[in-house]
């Protein structure tokens, strides 16, 4: 296939690119930051000027940048509103049949992620026509993002929209909380940092499976939104002593309670995904991989 692939080099977008490479597909891959592989540009722009009709894209562009750009630069992360909006009017101008949308977890109403019994998120919790409170300005780009996505659809457009809960990987940005606890395991610091009182939980999932989840969803035209992840809740204390216990050493837990953390519980039930793809880098698998 011709595939367009925006964020080609981020941590999802890179996996991503070198996953249609080994399919064989045909892929125009651009980034901001460029490689001999990835074509330098704005997705923003292209978006906006572009008028080349490809059979899929993939948007894997985003202004995230971890918590604390969630919580400390909500106008920047709202960029993300003009370059959804962008993608889709570029979908429909161009006449691209299938499409992919990453939205987030942080599209679910924060009310559900809250403190106490944890709610399995599931991708009903979402009604569009009347949607809870999102997770800041990334939740509510997604939120919209999705809408957007439904209306594309009843331009002809096929998009395949997937709600990933929390990816990491080994190669992932030291912004997100797996690659810091990494690193601090490999210093063998002691006492260990954690954000927030360690409690709150948060859903593990290897970018490979997230890859090809993906994959997967459009090979079989799955259809509806999708969670991605296992529906396992893992703490951030037991994420440390994961960690710590595959590092060789048990530190001391250092909570830091004035860190920014986000939602309490986000935990997805993944049965729509299992119907479609079974995910296969277990999280101590993804730990063990992490500190080879």
């Amino acid at each position: 296939m011709r595939v367009l692939l925006s964020g080609a080099s981020g941590f999802v977008g890179r996996h991503l690119h070198q996953a249609l490479r080994d399919r064989g597909d045909d892929v125009l891959a651009i980034d901001l930051n460029a490689s001999p592989i990835v074509y330098s540009g704005d997705a923003l722009d292209f978006f906006r000027t572009d008028d080349t009709r490809f059979d899929l894209a993939i948007h894997a562009a985003a202004v995230v940048g971890g918590r604390a750009s969630i919580d400390g630069s909500p106008l920047g992360v709202a960029t993300n509103l003009a370059l959804d909006s962008w993608y889709f009017r570029w979908l429909v101008r161009t006449g691209t049949p299938r499409a992919v949308f990453f939205s987030s977890s942080a599209a679910y109403p924060v009310a559900l992620q809250q403190p106490g019994e944890i709610h399995r998120l599931v991708e009903t919790d979402i009604d569009l026509d009347s949607p809870g409170k999102p997770d800041a300005t990334y939740g509510l780009a997604k939120l919209a993002g999705e809408q957007l996505a439904r209306y594309a659809e009843a331009e002809g457009c096929r998009v395949h929209v997937l709600r990933p809960m929390s990816g990491y990987g080994a190669d992932q940005d030291e912004a997100y909380p797996f690659p810091a606890f990494i690193r601090r395991a490999r210093e063998r610091q002691d006492p260990f940092e954690i954000w927030g009182d360690g409690s709150s939980t948060r859903d593990w999932v290897h970018v490979d499976d997230l890859v090809g989840a993906t994959l997967a969803a459009i090979d079989q035209d799955a259809t509806g939104p999708i969670n991605v992840g296992w529906g396992r809740a893992t703490s951030f204390d037991e994420l440390a002593g994961l960690v710590t216990t595959a590092a060789g050493y048990r530190p001391q837990l250092k909570h830091l309670a004035s860190a920014p953390q986000g939602v309490h519980h986000r935990v997805c039930d993944p049965k729509r995904m299992l119907d479609v793809y079974q995910p296969r880098v277990e999280l101590e698998e993804g730990i063990r991989r992490a500190l080879t």
